[in-house]
């Protein structure tokens, strides 16, 4: 019953019910009117009562009820949350109380091996002359030997290194030149003038093919064509060659050159 009052949002008998609590307030009060009106309305005062009574009854019982039925639930499901985390923290620390422990005794094992190794290390026994076991070493004569056998085979691939650079062939900066041999006339015997062209003979020098060219009024020059090396030969020399046949030889110029590698 109390429940549906406590949860009913219209007051559909407001004028009633105040009407009830003015009698009300006037019969504590001790001023009521006149007694038929308090006769009437002593049975709603009652129920007015009694139905107060019923809802506090009901608030404090469902209210009290709710409330501490929802603040335990809360309250355990936070207890045990905070228990659950405390173990894993618990266990966390553990743990890494161990790793500790185990760090510190391997530290230690380690400090410890260092300084007995370093304090307790015997002394040099002292030599005897006397006892010769002591004095062989039986993996001496191995080690000296392959030490030489390891000189020996570096002497070899070096030795085969250098052979093999000296045999690869070098390439020589070359040039293929035409030059051009006029002679003073056209009583010029251009076969000798040739010949003597061909005479000239240096280290870098190869005469190549010829012909003749006209030049005019029944006058021919000869091109021949030669391959020199540049670091051996230059035309100047060639030129200074050439000219020296005065003879047959009016002049002597540079046609062409073309560069090229050779070996």
């Amino acid at each position: 019953m109390a429940q549906p009052l406590l949860l009913d949002s219209t007051w559909r008998d407001q004028q009633k019910f105040e009407n009830a609590e003015a009698v009300y307030q006037c019969t504590i009060a001790g001023t009521s009117g006149n007694n038929k009106e308090n006769s009437g309305s002593s049975k709603l005062i009652n129920e007015i009562a009694e139905a107060r009574q019923q809802i506090q009854k009901a608030l404090s019982s469902s209210g009290g009820s709710a409330l501490s039925s929802g603040g335990d639930g809360q309250f355990n499901n936070r207890m045990n949350t905070l228990e659950t985390e405390n173990k894993e923290l618990k266990k966390i620390v553990d743990d890494m109380k161990k790793m500790v422990s185990k760090l510190e005794s391997r530290v230690t094992a380690l400090e410890g091996g260092k300084s007995s190794a370093t304090g307790s290390k015997p002394a040099p026994a002292p030599a005897d002359d006397d006892d010769d076991d002591d004095d062989f070493d039986l993996f001496g004569d191995d080690d000296v030997m392959a030490q030489a056998e390891a000189e020996k085979i570096k002497q070899e691939r070096i030795k085969a290194y250098a052979d093999k650079k000296a045999k690869k062939p070098v390439l020589i900066a070359k040039s293929s030149i035409v030059l051009d041999v006029k002679p003073w006339d056209d009583e010029t015997d251009m076969k000798e003038l040739e010949r003597c062209v061909r005479t000239v003979v240096m280290d870098g020098l190869v005469w190549g093919n010829s012909k003749l060219v006209p030049v005019g009024y029944g006058i021919k020059k000869l091109q021949i064509m030669c391959v020199v090396e540049d670091d051996k030969v230059g035309t100047d020399d060639l030129e200074d060659a050439i000219t020296q046949f005065e003879d047959f030889v009016s002049y002597m110029c540079l046609f062409t050159r073309l560069s090229i590698l050779g070996f």
